[in-house]
């Protein structure tokens, strides 16, 4: 018999709703809630030595894994920082939740 060990993986998280970022992709919402929001970083600029996201396009989508990416999507909105994007993403994850 074998021991299993667990591993707990804690995410950032905004508002109370986890965020994972990969690459120029972030995902905001938990998986096993109906919806999620993916935000695409289409464009950036240097300030001092960090990048900051000045075009980002934002997803809401059905977690349902048998549709298509396309059938998923529900809303799109284009924000011109994270913060905006963020907020957004928040507040349709909050309205389709109720």
């Amino acid at each position: 018999m074998s021991e299993q060990t667990s591993v707990k993986q804690d995410f950032f998280t905004y508002k109370g709703f986890p965020l994972v970022r990969n690459k120029n992709v972030i995902y905001y919402g938990n998986m096993s809630d109906e919806y999620i929001v993916m935000m695409q970083i289409m464009q950036q600029k240097r300030v001092n030595d960090i990048n900051v996201a000045t075009k980002i396009k934002i997803y809401l989508m059905l977690t349902d894994e048998k549709l298509n990416p396309i059938e998923a999507i529900k809303k799109t909105s284009d924000k011109e920082s994270l913060y905006e994007a963020l907020d957004l993403a928040y507040a349709w994850l909050e309205r389709s939740g109720k």
